[in-house]
């Protein structure tokens, strides 16, 4: 069911036909079109302007016809002229939807409270639309003729990606990774915004991997090092009188002369008697 306008409005799509020279219902089809991408983005099938498409303001414009550039560039003209229209404040007639908390809220071009000015970024597929307003922390999303407001908290969103279906169907991304919009608390639109953190629940941080501390590893000797032996220390024995420690000397010194001891033998076995004088 196409929007109404004003008288403004209806004199504005009057012009807009004369200057395309299309019919007026083709032009009212994309108006429509317009109005439910959220102002700036559109998906159509209008059969004067090549079958299906797509529009989107600042990027892409796609026509049946992809070949033909003069029908690219009337279409993307038009839904620009088209959305400039939808925004102005005399246009149209703004029928009223019922928000979550039973506040009502504009529908059409502006379909958001007037007091959050201009989103940061908003878009809409069929009959859902987003628009997101960082300096409120506000996110207005609107499904199937019925608008919800929430509040953003601490989340920065820095994406959305549009999915079938109403509410809760949007994937937006933020520092905190791709969420649920449904995971946002819904306020009323006249809600202060409070400060700081966020009131919803945050999608469940990542674990951080735990880090192993490195044990010391035991210093092993290289293979073939060789240790010196440990000095052997000379057995005590009893203390003995001189005249004792003469005898054996002269008992070794006979061994010796016998062959029964080598020299360096009986030499460390008087040092040895002599360390027990």
């Amino acid at each position: 069911m196409s929007m109404q306008l004003t008288p403004t409005g209806d004199a504005a799509i009057s012009e807009i036909v004369q200057r395309y020279r299309l019919s007026e219902g083709a032009v009212r089809s994309m108006l429509d079109a317009i109005v439910r991408g959220g102002g700036s983005m559109a998906q159509f099938s209008i059969a004067e302007l090549g079958g299906n498409g797509q529009w989107m303001r600042g990027g892409m414009t796609m026509v049946g016809d992809m070949f033909n550039t003069g029908l690219q560039s009337t279409v993307s003209n038009l839904c620009l002229e088209l959305s400039t229209v939808l925004a102005a404040p005399d246009a149209m007639v703004r029928p009223e939807v019922a928000s979550s908390t039973g506040t009502m809220m504009p529908l059409g071009g502006l379909w958001w409270p007037a007091e959050l000015g201009a989103p940061s970024s908003s878009g809409g597929q069929n009959d859902a639309a987003y628009a997101y307003f960082p300096k409120d922390r506000r996110l207005a999303v609107r499904a199937a003729g019925r608008v919800v407001l929430y509040d953003t908290g601490d989340h920065l969103i820095s994406g959305v990606q549009q999915q079938q279906g109403g509410v809760g169907t949007q994937q937006f991304t933020s520092q905190y990774g791709t969420f649920a919009v449904d995971i946002l608390r819904p306020v009323d639109p006249a809600a202060p915004v409070v400060t700081p953190g966020m009131d919803g629940p945050r999608p469940t941080p990542v674990a951080p991997t735990a880090v192993q501390t490195p044990q010391p590893v035991p210093t092993q000797a290289p293979t073939g090092a060789t240790h010196p032996a440990p000095t052997p220390t000379a057995p005590q024995g009893p203390t003995m009188s001189a005249g004792e420690l003469v005898g054996a000397i002269e008992t070794l010194a006979g061994l010796r002369d016998k062959g029964i001891l080598t020299e360096d033998e009986f030499t460390t076995k008087k040092t040895e008697l002599l360390a027990r004088l």
